[in-house]
């Protein structure tokens, strides 16, 4: 059985070759096509059917919308040439953070985007 990270590398993998060579029958190259409003739009169904299968629908559903949501989310760091090694990087950083703290921590970034103390 392959590890997580192996099968998401893997994946990302051939989503970016459907990028550069774009294939006619290509699901993935259809969703470049369309560009960030129809492949935003599919991350967003995605998400909805994931968390209405949470809500009451069988574990399997529940894996299987999980899945659909993963893909669509690489297509779309794809599309925006963000790696999924920097989601990564960012997850790892927030690792053993509060996610009250973090949340924090952004909300007080944004109040203050220039980063002065003024």
């Amino acid at each position: 059985m392959r590890r997580l990270g192996e099968t998401l590398e893997s994946l990302e993998h051939v989503i970016l070759s459907r990028r550069s060579e774009p294939a006619d029958r290509s699901y993935t190259s259809k969703l470049f096509s369309g560009g960030a409003p129809l492949i935003g739009a599919k991350v967003t169904e995605e998400a909805e059917e994931l968390a209405r299968a949470a809500a009451g629908e069988t574990g399997d559903r529940v894996v299987s919308e999980a899945a659909d949501l993963l893909y669509h989310m690489l297509v779309l760091l794809a599309f925006r040439d963000v790696p999924l090694a920097s989601v990564e990087a960012e997850l790892s950083r927030r690792f053993g953070m509060s996610g009250l703290d973090e949340k924090a921590s952004r909300a007080a970034a944004a109040q203050n985007p220039g980063g002065d103390a003024t």
